[in-house]
């Protein structure tokens, strides 16, 4: 993947990087770090800048994160509550165990959403919730883009300045987020067992 994800982005430049970064905020799986250091170190060996490169990558961070903002409201709590009420005896939740949720995001959110935004995986994730719990979407927007443009700086500059060795940054943020996904994954056990427990 990552081979077509580098020659897209000399093929098509500005419009590339914006595509893929849109898709990276949709699909977690394509790799953002490859495709911001990358864009850093394309502004070294041809026409693209750094404030260019940061600016089209966030417009399609932006833009990723508004299409799953909307999957989120698709999935807004009263359509969640009837699926509890079909379904949640087997998944062991009740109408309550929503409201819980949507109120710690009401309560929390906005700080969520931004921080989030430099956090593999996650970062991309976010905007569903913050869908769901219907959360203003000029704030989200805001919030989103703030993050996001703290993330994309970073990697980018950092890129440029490695230059060919750009794919250093890359390997050193895979292992980042490969310990990010065993602490998500922890919490995500530890919290289920909780949960479970209380259930009992």
């Amino acid at each position: 993947m990552e081979n077509w994800i580098l020659s897209f982005m000399n093929d098509y430049g500005y419009i590339g990087i914006f595509l893929l970064i849109a898709l990276e905020n949709i699909f977690p799986p394509i790799p953002s770090e490859v495709i911001l250091t990358f864009a850093g170190f394309m502004t070294t060996t041809s026409k693209l800048t750094i404030s260019g490169a940061i600016a089209v990558s966030t417009l399609g961070s932006v833009a990723g994160a508004a299409a799953l903002y909307g999957v989120g409201r698709l999935l807004d709590v009263e359509r969640l509550e009837r699926i509890v009420d079909r379904w949640g005896r087997f998944l062991r939740l009740s109408k309550k165990d929503l409201h819980k949720a949507d109120a710690w995001f009401d309560k929390y959110g906005v700080w969520t959403v931004f921080f989030c935004r430099l956090v593999p995986l996650v970062r991309s994730l976010i905007s569903i919730p913050a869908g769901m719990s219907r959360m203003k979407f000029p704030l989200f927007i805001l919030l989103t883009t703030a993050g996001t443009l703290i993330w994309n700086t970073i990697l980018v500059n950092a890129g440029a300045l490695l230059g060919s060795s750009w794919n250093d940054i890359a390997r050193y943020m895979d292992v980042f987020s490969n310990v990010v996904y065993v602490l998500l994954a922890g919490a995500a056990l530890y919290f289920g067992a909780k949960f479970v427990k209380k259930r009992i």
